[in-house]
């Protein structure tokens, strides 16, 4: 079996989420279980513990699919894509709109998802971020009072290349997954930058 370095990592990514949903989801139904059994209003400790534990499942639900492995033949609902990117902003500064009511296949919700991420980086002061499909392409939309840009990471986004003197960090592995994503499927993203406004567009298809 052979798999090049970039499907690795999204098959590490997907083990990683997937043995971490199941006993966070065993906790969630724990902490439901002892609710039932207390008569009076959850205490403030029991509700921060409940309102983490929903957090760390839908950032874990969210990263299944944006840091999981390409080629997924099965479509994802606009239902389930619009609740696993809300819940992943939850409680931000970052207001989400996902503006899509048909199904969409994985690979297009993985890049959306990864767009938002890239975008979510832009926005330093909150904002918001629309992801919708137009004209055979995923567009990924972000507005705040201030966009950061950062010009290695968008130049690594949409030629491959960033600077040779400045190591990716953790916080910037959604430019170089989606790069390499692009790369794969063939087409080539387009980002525009402004100081209010920033957009990236993937081709579905090929030219």
């Amino acid at each position: 079996m052979h798999h090049d370095k970039a499907s690795l990592a999204a098959l590490i990514g997907s083990r990683i989420c997937h043995d971490l949903i199941s006993p966070i989801g065993a906790i969630s139904n724990g902490l439901e279980l002892v609710a039932m059994g207390t008569p009076d209003p959850a205490s403030p400790e029991m509700t921060l513990i409940q309102q983490s534990c929903d957090n760390a499942a839908a950032r874990i639900q969210f990263f299944r699919i944006a840091f999981g492995s390409a080629g997924d033949p099965r479509l994802v609902s606009a239902d389930e894509a619009r609740r696993t990117l809300a819940n992943h902003y939850g409680g931000t500064r970052i207001i989400t709109e996902w503006a899509l009511d048909d199904p969409a296949s994985r690979d297009t919700v993985q890049f959306g998802f990864l767009a938002a991420l890239c975008l979510e980086s832009a926005l330093g002061q909150g904002g918001s971020i629309v992801v919708a499909v137009e004209r055979d392409a995923v567009l990924a939309d972000a507005r705040g009072p201030s966009i950061l840009n950062d010009a290695d990471c968008w130049s690594l986004l949409e030629t491959g290349a960033g600077s040779a003197d400045q190591a990716l960090r953790p916080a910037q592995v959604q430019f170089a997954f989606l790069r390499q994503l692009c790369t794969d499927a063939g087409v080539t993203p387009l980002v525009q930058v402004s100081a209010t406004h920033a957009q990236v567009v993937i081709p579905l298809t090929t030219a």
